[in-house]
């Protein structure tokens, strides 16, 4: 049976379904859909081990937020999707006032699909010194910290060990972690965002996991923030041929085909700048609740 890989829980409950029957109940798990700023929201609780089990993820919230209006380039696309990015970190965080945050970008910055999470610090208002420091200016401000902590292979440690290293020398209340995702399906691809209270494994999505990021880990609350940015060619050949109606093909051997083969958008740089600045820029109006995008655009210039 070929496993189509994908990190979405949105996805991992379609699948479920398809493989169980839509009128098997999944217990352990409850699912429902509603919209922020006008854009399509899914949000997946999984609240015990038989969720854990079908779903293959953690116990917790997974909120899909479907935002192909941006790609679109609709009506104040990027301010609604920003402050709908707002919303739903601040509903999972609920950080009280004033908490310290920090804030990593996984990935590799040379690897455009994998420069998401770097690219969304790149966008991320930094206040914690300046909190410090100038109080009687930024006082007001809630002290955010950011990391870009890079890859194994361009620094010589695991990423995970970084944060952790940080982690315990400044104290955040919390930890958002940011990082390029797989999905099953191609239109999914750099129009979705997923947020999570479970925190994240990096690397997971295309068979390459590296050390859990997550309160067990860091000591503190992880927030995940993810974008799908490519697809398993294997996982990808299968939809295809299931929407055109082939589906008598033996899936092993779709499986050896693509094997390590990953799939991106021919567009995927420009994609990939989008969703960094969106997400970023979500980020500052989660944490700073008094700014708007046009404060925050005016203060990173």
């Amino acid at each position: 049976m070929l496993k189509r890989r994908t990190d979405l829980a949105v996805e991992a409950t379609q699948l479920w379904r398809e493989s169980a029957g839509e009128e098997t109940k999944l217990e352990g798990v409850e699912a429902w859909d509603g919209e922020r700023e006008g854009f399509p929201t899914t949000t997946v609780r999984i609240l015990d081990g038989r969720g854990v089990e079908a779903l293959g993820k953690p116990e917790g919230t997974y909120v899909t937020l479907d935002l192909a209006g941006l790609a679109r380039r609709e009506e104040d696309a990027f301010g609604r999707a920003a402050r709908a990015l707002a919303a739903e970190l601040q509903a999972l965080l609920g950080l009280p006032e004033g908490a310290s945050a920090l804030v990593v970008g996984l990935g590799n910055r040379a690897i455009t699909p994998d420069a998401v999470g770097p690219g969304a610090v790149d966008h991320t208002l930094v206040t914690r010194h300046l909190v410090e420091q100038v109080p009687e200016h930024f006082g007001h401000f809630r002290p955010v910290a950011a990391l870009a902590a890079g890859v194994l292979g361009t620094t010589g440690m695991e990423s995970g060990e970084l944060i952790a290293a940080v982690v315990e020398k400044i104290r955040p209340a919390c930890v958002i972690a940011v990082d390029a995702l797989a999905s099953r399906s191609l239109k999914r691809l750099c129009s979705t965002v997923q947020l999570t209270d479970t925190g994240i494994v990096p690397g997971s999505g295309v068979g390459n996991a590296r050390a859990a990021l997550n309160r067990e880990t860091l000591g503190v609350p992880v927030a995940a923030i993810g974008v799908p940015t490519v697809v398993d060619a294997a996982t990808l050949a299968a939809d295809v041929l299931a929407e055109a109606g082939r589906d008598d093909l033996d899936p092993e051997a779709l499986q050896g085909a693509g094997k390590g083969l990953i799939v991106t958008p021919k567009d995927i740089d420009a994609r990939t700048a989008d969703m960094a600045k969106v997400i970023g820029f979500g980020v500052n109006l989660a944490l700073q609740t008094g700014l708007t995008a046009e404060d925050v655009e005016m203060l990173l210039s």
